[in-house]
């Protein structure tokens, strides 16, 4: 191949390459909670488990990391380094999206985070594709010098770099940029709800769910009933699918998972049609809660009361009984239960509080930024 040739390649490579990056990047980095889940969800297939602590940082990075390559890239800044790394960290995803394919099939390998949904396949093969634009980029730049930045370069990289695990810190610390998921500002939830359950008017507390859960310990799967509360034990068991019982059409786990209920029963249909507004304290441990949120959620309390509107907490953690909770000497508030899963999923955080005015989704706050 002529070098004039090789370099129009080349280039086209890179810049196919850098873009392919930058989203894939910016779509994770902004979610960073999601990318937390998938890599437990990887963690716990393959017994790995002891990593899980530093699934957080592990998702800011990498995530990071692939925004600020494929910004390099795009800007040729120091190709030859940033081609080394495209090249590991794609024949890595490569044999892992192989593996997860055919060996311990998932649903999604998560590779474009919630913004774009591949199977298994599709992203296998996706990589398959852009592996030789990869080498392509590295036998272009191979006899470049490695680590000899100039002055540009290094102010570039520094930086992307900023850029890149700055949004992704942000993210963590506040809520995602950009919300792909259906519980976003403007959504009705019981309305989604019932479109996909498609049961008109009839109430959805009639219809029988089966949740089917992985022990992420043995690897075998066991079905459970709504009201069974053993599934919510995240530490012990991982979602792998939902059914309704003599139903048609499928259903979509993200919304027809959502429910809220307690010892005395299923109040999600009560709770997401009450008239006015609605302030859902989502805790993930009652008994966990940092000082600092503890009185940020006393203050949503108090700010609900005078509003004359309803609040209450929500949390995974099993309520064997009618439970009430205070936080930090405030007004008592109801305690209901739902599922881990679907509260990371409506909120991207440990703690905070979505809002309902009418049924509506208004807002969404994390513990650390509450805006009322």
């Amino acid at each position: 191949m002529s070098s004039r040739r090789l370099k129009v390649i080349s280039t086209l490579c890179r810049v196919v390459v850098g873009v392919l990056f930058i989203f894939s990047g910016f779509v994770k980095v902004v979610d960073p909670w999601g990318t937390a889940l998938k890599v437990r969800e990887y963690l716990s297939i393959y017994n790995m488990e002891w990593f899980s602590p530093a699934a957080m940082v592990f998702s800011i990075w990498l995530c990071g990391a692939e925004l600020m390559m494929g910004l390099m890239l795009l800007f040729k800044v120091r190709i030859r380094l940033v081609s080394i790394f495209a090249l590991l960290s794609m024949t890595f995803f490569t044999v892992l999206t192989f593996l997860s394919a055919t060996w311990i099939p998932v649903e999604d390998c998560g590779c474009f985070g919630e913004a774009l949904r591949l199977s298994p396949w599709a992203t296998f093969l996706k990589n398959l594709a852009v592996l030789p634009m990869v080498i392509i980029i590295w036998y272009r730049y191979r006899h470049d010098k490695i680590f000899v930045f100039n002055r540009i370069e290094l102010a570039l990289a520094c930086l992307f770099c900023t850029i890149a695990m700055g949004i992704g810190a942000y993210c963590y610390y506040t809520l995602p940029l950009l919300d792909f998921l259906p519980y976003k500002k403007g959504a009705n939830i019981y309305e989604m709800i019932q479109s996909q359950h498609d049961t008109g008017e009839e109430d959805m507390t009639d219809e029988e769910y089966v949740l089917v859960y992985r022990n992420r310990r043995t690897g075998r799967l066991r079905e459970f009933s709504i009201d069974d509360k053993e599934w919510q034990n995240e530490k012990k068991w991982e979602w792998v699918e939902t059914r309704v019982e003599n139903e048609i059409s499928p259903v979509q786990t993200l919304v027809s998972e959502f429910s809220i209920s307690d010892i005395e029963g299923n109040v999600t249909q009560e709770i997401l049609t009450r008239q006015g507004k609605v302030y859902m304290i989502c805790v993930t441990t009652l008994s966990n809660i940092p000082d600092s949120c503890v009185s940020r959620l006393k203050y949503v309390v108090e700010h609900a009361q005078q509003e004359g509107a309803h609040v209450v907490c929500l949390t995974p953690e099993p309520l064997r009984e009618v439970t009430w909770h205070s936080f930090n000497g405030g007004e008592e508030v109801r305690c209901y239960n739902i599922d881990a899963t679907v509260m990371k999923t409506m909120l991207r955080a440990e703690n905070g509080v979505v809002v309902l005015n009418d049924g509506v989704i208004e807002g969404k706050y994390n513990c650390r930024r509450i805006r009322l």
